[in-house]
């Protein structure tokens, strides 16, 4: 039965950090390592797609404590986790859809998003990225950790299911729900390109899951 994502997260709230750094593979280093490739200048700004509770902002508060955080979540509970568990930082949380919420213009040194963006199409992803890119500073990035389709074959497929359950169950076309479809990494880097990003580049692999840096 598909769930509404806001809903389908905060439902799982109490077991949601331990399942994502037992489920995905080598995931406490996939987080560790996107927090690396974040500005380490103090008081950077940093924009954050699906922040959820904050996996990828705990290793990075360890070597930036006064980063600016500008973060987005269509789930409420995973909000207030995330501001339970830093009080002390700065944190600017927004509820809502990153393809809703404007972006401030040329405001961030950098933006991520990780393991939150596997369940767009590559024409949603393309406007999405436009915008990212357009709240970036001159010189800012965006690093983009995701898990990603082996094949054109599998990504087709995973789209397919999605239209057939929505139909089957009367989903709205509207609202989002929570199903995996994630695009090919050939696929995810056009994205990024077509969006205008100039330097594109996948920094490294864990199985199915890379991680991009994506400049302006």
């Amino acid at each position: 039965m598909l769930e509404k994502m806001g809903e389908f997260f905060d439902s799982r709230l109490a077991m949601y950090d331990e399942h994502q750094l037992t489920a995905i593979e080598s995931a406490r280093e996939l987080y560790r390592f996107t927090a690396e490739r974040l500005p380490g200048r103090p008081g950077a700004r940093l924009l954050d797609l699906g922040c959820g509770t904050g996996l990828e902002l705990a290793p990075y508060f360890e070597s930036n404590p006064t980063a600016r955080i500008v973060g987005i979540d269509l789930a409420p509970g995973m909000l207030a986790e995330l501001k339970r568990k830093f009080p002390n930082r700065a944190l600017t949380l927004i509820q809502g859809s990153y393809f809703e919420v404007p972006f401030e213009r040329e405001a961030f040194d950098a933006a991520v998003s990780v393991e939150s963006l596997h369940h767009f199409t590559k024409a949603e992803k393309v406007p999405l990225y436009a915008r990212v890119r357009g709240a970036l500073k001159p010189g800012g990035y965006f690093i983009l950790t995701d898990y990603f389709s082996e094949t054109d074959e599998e990504e087709a497929f995973r789209r397919s299911e999605l239209v057939r359950l929505k139909r089957e169950q009367g989903a709205a076309d509207d609202e989002f729900y929570h199903y995996d479809t994630p695009l090919t990494l050939a696929h995810e880097l056009e994205a990024l390109r077509e969006a205008g990003f100039a330097d594109v580049q996948v920094l490294n692999r864990w199985a199915a899951t890379g991680c991009i840096r994506a400049a302006k």
